[in-house]
């Protein structure tokens, strides 16, 4: 009996992963970049992801050479409110991406907050980080301080500590915790491991209470600390490469906390 012959692992990485390595997209919008035909490689346009690419190989995005990728670097954001976290907004309002300082490289956000939204934004040169984060799997602890309108009181939360059904989509129990009154507005600490969209605000309609302020503290082991509304601070590649498990690799040095250097927001 003839053995059959085993196929040989192509060399190299998909190329929707090496595009989200170099900080173009994360990988997911990568595919959709190739997939809509403006990746060529070595010359030659493609359309499908199901391709696998080496160093020796010539990448261009829109008519711009790949270069090779930046290492992995995390920032962290005190986003602040009336700032979409959108590369581009249909509506023209102003982006995070606009208000960044002027030397900031190319970024992406995981995960976003809403327009009325403020606190810790995570940002990254390396879609592969994002991805990593974002995975339902990770499932680290996102911290909020939240202000509801009204006096409520502690049992108003038990269904959402059990986990609430709302418009027939199951949400995790979150912990709940009634820190003090202020006037007619009532402060709470939520924590949560999910990033449903406006997943706390809508909680909060469920036990009747409309919120009017929200500030995300914490994402995991990462703290907004005393960052300033508008400020970017890098973490320490030491940090980085503890906090998500990445190899030894030669680092940029981290960079200061910055304010955007001018007041109007720059466009990209």
């Amino acid at each position: 009996m003839t053995d059959t012959p085993k196929k040989e692992t192509p060399k190299g990485d998909r190329i929707a992963k090496v595009l989200a390595r170099a900080g173009i997209a994360s990988r997911r919008e990568a595919e959709r970049i190739i997939e809509a035909g403006r990746v060529t490689v070595n010359g030659k346009k493609i359309e499908s992801p199901a391709l696998n690419v080496t160093p020796s190989d010539k990448i261009t995005v829109d008519g711009k050479e790949v270069g090779e990728p930046d290492p992995p670097r995390l920032w962290l954001y005190h986003k602040p409110a009336g700032l979409v976290t959108t590369n581009r907004d249909e509506k023209g309002r102003d982006t995070v991406f606009d208000a960044l300082p002027d030397d900031m490289p190319r970024v992406m956000s995981v995960g976003r907050l809403d327009l009325n939204s403020e606190g810790l934004l995570l940002l990254t040169n390396d879609g592969e980080i994002k991805r990593r984060l974002e995975l339902p799997s990770t499932g680290w602890l996102r911290r909020y301080r939240v202000r509801v309108k009204g006096r409520p009181t502690d049992d108003m939360f038990d269904p959402l500590r059990k986990g609430a059904t709302i418009d027939g989509e199951k949400f995790q129990p979150m912990t709940v915790t009634l820190d003090r009154q202020q006037g007619a507005n009532a402060w709470l600490t939520v924590a949560l491991r999910e990033g449903k969209n406006r997943e706390i605000r809508r909680a909060m309609e469920h036990v009747g209470l409309d919120v009017n302020r929200l500030i995300r503290v914490s994402y995991g082991p990462f703290q907004l600390g005393q960052l300033k509304a508008g400020e970017v601070e890098e973490l320490k590649q030491r940090v980085v490469r503890d906090q998500l498990g990445l190899g030894e690799a030669p680092k940029p040095k981290p960079q200061r906390t910055r304010r955007p250097s001018r007041n109007t927001p720059r466009k990209r």
